[in-house]
């Protein structure tokens, strides 16, 4: 092999694998990170909170947690099951107060707790306080210097052309502050539009890659390793079908260079996977572009289906609610679209609070047939397509539920989370005050969670179960360390710092 460029670590990915880039540079190892778009963040530039799920931190024990590891992991271990190693779990719950207080020993990597709720608030060993996620300082746009035009989003940028903020918060303060972080070394590059598309292997080891830029190939030798981190293939529908994950590319809140390419060149090195099937999931709000996009926050109405009936706990966790709506497909019970039903206490635009895409214009949603208004819910379902007695007796019912207090179809507001966003009260609203109005709604995800098989320092194993020496693997390239189940914010930004943090660690310990 003629070698055109030598690295000790080559990383494919730019959103949390910043963080093994930072400490592979932080160790004295010369790397060099490859972005196969033209900015760099991945998904991690598009989170609203850009949150970690680190029990017992030292963000979170200033901030006065009196959480336990312990706890932590009869927690994971509930939720997460037997689905994933007990030893790869152990891992994540155990290691991520280490990696925050490696980074946060740079003064360029600030964090603060930000209480979020566990999301399987029944489970043993819950917290219901939200004292496990801790998310990054905001950081002023302006710091980043030059770097601040190849700093991916935020979403309302991409998508609708909205200006740059001048102050980063969530997923754009944890990507900016690396890279800021970055910029001081000169062991660590950077470069954009280089995509990796193939592994080097030489007697079953990984050596080096081949990348992409503008057409042309180049061949990198690594000393030490390739981590690839490269996101999930969630923009790929052609593997989205043959892997049967659910919902549709156009749907997805991955960026668009998220095509699997890493997944693709790892298993043709021999790669083990799992998971494969598997997403982040939420409701999606349907826009006037045509696209489902990730929502949450919502301060009244329900959900229902062609029959009118309600089909799901509209205040669950957006994965758990995600979830449950591709289950009702599966059954034949809900078709897309499925509508939010509500009324005028708060106006024509849907009690969403967090869109995450911004809504537009309402005449563009009237306009594309996804709002709709009318002086009765007969009158109502009948614009929708769906059955005016069945949408009758199902407000009815749901305001009966609401003056009684409680849920006894589908236990809205039973846990912590659901009454997040009412000030810990009930999340039922009634739906009483016309005129009644109904909003479009499908399936969204923030990334496929399927990938490659690897062990607790993040090195991928073959389909025999050992490791293919010099290849680590982190993030939604990952087969995700919690399996089926989204434990709490945070969760996948997380495993995406921690397991690339842990990757250039075992890559120094390698001979």
């Amino acid at each position: 092999m003629a070698w055109d460029d030598e690295v000790d670590v080559l990383v494919a990915g730019s959103g949390g694998a910043l963080a093994g880039a930072y400490t592979a540079a932080r160790e004295g190892l010369r790397v060099m990170v490859v972005e196969a778009t033209d900015k760099f963040g991945g998904t991690t530039a598009y989170s609203g909170g850009g949150g970690m799920w680190f029990p017992c931190n030292p963000t979170l024990r200033r901030a006065g947690t009196d959480d336990t590891v312990d706890d932590a992991l009869r927690y994971y271990h509930a939720v997460v099951g037997d689905r994933t190693p007990r030893d790869l779990q152990d891992t994540y719950v155990r290691r991520g107060a280490d990696v925050i207080e490696y980074l946060e020993s740079d003064p360029d990597l600030a964090f603060d707790m930000y209480p979020w709720p566990d999301y399987f608030g029944k489970a043993p060993g819950a917290r219901l306080d939200g004292q496990r996620h801790t998310t990054p300082v905001p950081l002023p746009a302006a710091e980043l210097g030059d770097l601040r035009d190849s700093l991916r989003g935020p979403l309302d940028t991409d998508r609708l052309g909205a200006p740059l903020p001048d102050l980063l918060i969530g997923g754009q303060a944890l990507i900016g502050r690396f890279l800021k972080a970055l910029s001081r070394f000169p062991n660590a590059t950077l470069q954009l539009n280089t995509a990796l598309t193939e592994l080097v292997v030489e007697e079953g080891s990984v050596v080096g890659a081949v990348v992409e830029r503008d057409g042309q190939r180049t061949t990198i030798r690594t000393r030490k390793g390739v981590l690839l981190a490269a996101g999930g293939f969630e923009q790929n529908q052609q593997m989205r079908d043959e892997y049967g994950v659910p919902g549709s590319a156009r749907d997805t809140m991955g960026p668009w260079g998220n095509l699997g390419k890493t997944h693709q060149a790892a298993i043709a090195a021999g790669a083990d996977l799992d998971l494969m099937d598997q997403a982040w999931w939420s409701p999606g709000m349907t826009h006037p572009d045509g696209r489902s996009a990730f929502a949450l926050w919502f301060t009244g109405g329900i959900f229902v289906n062609q029959a009118g009936q309600r089909f799901v706990n509209e205040s669950a966790p957006y994965d758990r609610l995600g979830r449950e709506i591709i289950a009702a497909m599966d059954d034949d019970e809900v078709s897309l679209p499925y509508w939010m039903i509500y009324d005028d206490r708060e106006g024509v635009v849907p009690p969403v609070k967090a869109t995450n895409v911004s809504m537009v214009e309402t005449e563009k949603y009237v306009d594309a047939g996804l709002w709709h208004t009318a002086d009765t819910l007969e009158e109502l379902a009948g614009k929708l397509g769906v059955d005016p007695q069945g949408l009758v007796e199902t407000v009815a019912r749901y305001n009966k539920m609401v003056a009684e207090g409680v849920d006894a179809d589908f236990g809205r507001g039973d846990e912590a989370y659901d009454r997040a966003f009412s000030g810990g009260e009930s999340p039922m609203v009634p739906i009483d005050q016309a005129p009644y109005h109904a909003a479009a709604f499908g399936i969204s995800d923030l990334g496929t969670k399927g990938g490659l098989r690897t062990d607790t320092a993040a090195a991928v194993l073959n389909t025999a179960g050992t490791r293919i020496a010099g290849l680590y693997a982190a993030g939604n390239t990952m087969a995700a360390v919690s399996g089926e189940t989204y434990p709490g914010g945070g969760n996948p930004i997380g495993a995406s710092v921690l397991f690339s943090h842990l990757a250039v660690l075992d890559m120094l310990d390698a001979k």
